[in-house]
């Protein structure tokens, strides 16, 4: 909440993504889940989750909420699990939860492991992100399910093809097209395919090529990739998710100062300036004037 406003409001655009779900690591004969990408939040363009734009937001000058969620850890290498969800990115009362571990709910949902079975996918939240992808059957070379993206449903594993990571959302808020909120890809047994991913989600990985899930790309609230298993018994960490990024613009006339341990730029596009948040420490605010 702002204290002490004076002056009218200002027309404010924001594009708020949170940081992504870990992949996971699976057990024998397993394919791991992607993990799920950061919710993914928007007035300046197309929401997460099949949403829309969301309302117009005007902020009194005054000092807010500002804080860039990390991506989640991936499960570690022989330590069968889902990973570590993402945590939430915050921007004045704007608030995208971080994406889901494999198999977990989240901004966008894990994909599901397979362990001695097919795991389900974990669900996304609504104008947020999409759910993650089921683990594929326990036949062939078992696969785990691609993580939810912001703008698409992660796939399902098959029997030896693990799932691709959801795609995300691409904004133009800072005067070009960027893409962000993509869903990890599932890995998969031994010589099954692993699963790829876009919009900053991690590839997952081949057991019989390489064991460890492919990180997301920070500051896209990508999801981490699924691990890998192999023949010599064998099975790799999933990859870490992505950091998160808020992102808002003001009409050119507004003013912007950030408390200590914020890293950010600004640019003119036409008629506002828009202000990148890549790290915050906890705590972090934004004053606007």
């Amino acid at each position: 909440m702002a204290l002490g406003y004076t002056r009218s409001p200002w027309a404010t655009g924001y594009v708020v993504v949170a940081g992504g779900g870990g992949g996971g690591a699976t057990g024998t004969g397993g394919g791991a889940g992607g993990g799920g990408a950061g919710g993914y939040r928007t007035n300046a363009g197309t929401s997460g989750g099949g949403g829309g734009a969301e309302n117009t937001l005007k902020l009194f000058p005054g000092t807010y909420a500002l804080t860039v969620g990390a991506g989640g850890a991936g499960q570690g290498a022989n330590t069968s699990g889902s990973g570590s969800p993402g945590s939430n990115s915050v921007f004045s009362d704007i608030t995208s939860l971080g994406g889901g571990g494999a198999g977990v709910a989240g901004g966008s949902g894990g994909g599901g492991n397979n362990n001695a079975g097919a795991g389900v996918g974990g669900a996304g939240t609504s104008n947020q992100g999409f759910a993650g992808g089921n683990g594929g059957p326990s036949s062939g070379n078992s696969t785990g399910g691609g993580g939810g993206g912001a703008g698409g449903v992660g796939v399902a594993g098959a029997s030896t093809v693990a799932g691709n990571g959801g795609v995300g959302v691409a904004s133009s808020i800072t005067g070009s097209s960027v893409s962000r909120g993509g869903g990890g890809g599932g890995g998969t047994y031994n010589t099954g395919t692993a699963g790829t991913a876009t919009s900053g989600g991690g590839a997952g990985a081949r057991g019989a090529s390489g064991l460890v899930g492919s990180s997301g790309t920070s500051n896209t609230g990508g999801g981490g990739g699924g691990g890998g298993y192999n023949l010599a018994n064998n099975f790799g960490p999933g990859g870490p998710g992505g950091s998160g990024i808020v992102i808002f613009s003001l009409p050119i006339q507004a003013t912007a100062t950030f408390s200590g341990g914020v890293t950010q730029t600004s640019a003119v596009v036409g008629a506002d300036r828009v202000y990148t948040v890549t790290e915050t420490d906890p705590g972090s605010t934004v004053t606007i004037g």
